[in-house]
């Protein structure tokens, strides 16, 4: 019994390991890179794409895996993948909004958990004609939205991957189209694409 998972450890360590791919698969779908940059694997036996680039595979683990503790600690809201231009404005936002069930104590059973979250790669492939066209000069990032500020003290080395990101954020509610959810007694996710909202002249507005 001592060596029992926590479940929100367990829910945590999954949902890790479907962002890592699911950031992966982002890219891809946005044409960042070339599509000989990536190869294909099959994962929740799906197929998806892999980097085979090792320092943008590593970027991915470990700023994805960074959050695990804090997951585990509720301390996630959302976790987004934005791309922005040379200017620093963001373009558009893919977002992944968490809410992991702080008062689950029952058995996490994997492979109803993973069943229901292999349909996001399903249904992002599909999601491109909602997406904009990305300038060829345009960057990435992962960020993270914490309901609390992690606590370094606590946390260490994971909290301190997160840092404050410079990119221009938008003064308006952005506008947003839901690409898929699912909602379970462990864990709810939500996946959204975010626009900049559109200013009176009718074209959208940087902030």
């Amino acid at each position: 019994m001592g060596n029992r998972i926590h479940p929100q450890g367990e829910i945590a360590r999954i949902l890790v390991e479907f962002l890592e791919v699911a950031v992966t698969s982002v890219i891809f779908l946005k044409g960042v890179y070339p599509d000989g940059a990536f190869e294909r694997r099959r994962y929740m036996n799906v197929v998806v794409h892999k980097a085979r680039h090792p320092e943008l595979n590593e970027y991915i683990h470990s700023v994805v895996h960074g959050l695990q503790p804090l997951i585990v600690k509720g301390l996630v809201d959302r976790v987004g993948i934005i791309f922005f231009n040379d200017e620093n404005v963001t373009i558009e936002r893919f977002v992944f909004k968490i809410n992991v069930n702080q008062s689950y104590s029952c058995k996490v059973e994997q492979e109803n958990l993973e069943f229901s979250l292999r349909s996001f790669f399903i249904k992002l492939p599909l999601s491109e004609p909602v997406t904009k066209s990305l300038p060829r000069c345009c960057r990435w990032e992962i960020i993270g939205y914490f309901l609390n500020l992690p606590d370094a003290n606590s946390l260490g080395k994971d909290a301190e991957k997160w840092i404050p990101t410079d990119a221009k954020q938008w003064q308006q509610p952005p506008l947003i189209t839901p690409i898929k959810s699912m909602s379970s007694d462990p864990l709810s996710l939500q996946l959204y694409v975010e626009h900049p909202p559109i200013s009176p002249n009718g074209r959208a507005s940087p902030g």
